[in-house]
């Protein structure tokens, strides 16, 4: 166990430099910060102070180091466009986004297992047939095409609900429908399958013998006998959620941590974009070592392979 742990932890490392120096070389492929500062020009010696003032001056593997070194020790340092501490920006609009996902990974959870359950039980019949169809669909629309078409349905031509912004309940309503169909599709799909593997076990016919009801057979021990590659697909939807929230707050102006990553990489704002994503990264490659470490739990032949 101690060497599943160690090897899991080394990769989840790696994976956080290697983005990490992917985003910090492709940031400064954007452009020079203090052309956008200085937008009307400015003298070589103003510009020369300006790159001073930002850390620009370094030699770019000094910056790499230090830039790095700093979002481990948490100074993220200040953003370039908003002149205020880059981890004050975050803090504000962290709030948005953790509402947003989490409320789009429960509906995930309490939709698509119980969704994915009904149609393993009910096998080639018309509400399997249907959940297929949603997944299907679920799983191949892109969050944003969905967002736009919501927005175009509810707030355009029904005007049932706002098309963006932040504050009551209804703002939740799009969002968490354009951010919760793909995760619930991809759920549904693999727990009907998974269900579909263990529901003709001979045990849960010895558990119907015995009296058992059957939706307690199905729950007790058919969906727990199933619940590895559920386990493995919730943690890769969690994450799915956490990176297509860059998007779909784009998409209906949610002031969450997504759009303001994305406004500035087109204000070239290094220490925002930088530890954006970063944070981002770091989440993901988080819940990936925990599913690692759970379903490793669940069956210890994992630890024996690994």
């Amino acid at each position: 166990m101690t060497r599943f742990i160690a090897v899991r932890v080394c990769k989840a490392i790696l994976t956080v430099l290697f983005v990490w120096t992917v985003v910090f070389i492709l940031s400064r492929v954007t452009g020079d910060p203090v052309d956008w500062i200085l937008s009307e020009g400015g003298s070589e010696e103003a510009i020369a102070q300006v790159r001073h003032n930002l850390g620009l001056d370094f030699p770019l593997w000094e910056q790499y180091f230090r830039a790095f070194v700093d979002i481990l020790t948490g100074n993220a340092g200040d953003s370039y466009y908003y002149a205020r501490p880059v981890l004050d920006l975050f803090g504000e609009r962290f709030v948005a986004t953790l509402g947003l996902g989490v409320i789009v990974f429960l509906v995930t959870i309490l939709v698509g297992i119980p969704l994915g359950v009904l149609a393993a039980v009910k096998h080639n019949t018309i509400l399997d047939r249907l959940t297929m169809t949603f997944s299907i669909a679920g799983y191949t629309i892109p969050n944003f095409v969905l967002g736009i078409l919501l927005i175009i349905v509810f707030s355009l031509h029904l005007h049932l609900l706002p098309s963006g912004s932040y504050g009551t309940a209804a703002h939740y309503v799009l969002p968490v429908i354009a951010m919760a169909v793909g995760p619930t599709a991809s759920v549904a799909r693999l727990t009907r399958s998974s269900m579909l593997d263990v529901i003709g076990q001979d045990y849960l016919d010895s558990a119907r013998a015995k009296g058992v009801n059957e939706w307690a057979v199905i729950y007790k021990h058919a969906l727990r006998n199933s619940l590895i590659p559920v386990i493995t697909i919730l943690g890769a939807q969690l994450s799915t959620i956490i990176g297509g929230s860059v998007i779909v707050e784009m998409v209906f102006a949610w002031p969450g941590i997504g759009s303001l990553i994305v406004s500035s990489a087109r204000q070239r704002d290094f220490p925002v974009v930088q530890f954006g994503v970063m944070m981002i990264c770091i989440s993901i490659t988080f819940i990936n070592l925990l599913v690692d470490l759970s379903y490793s739990i669940l069956d210890p032949r994992i630890r024996v392979k690994n």
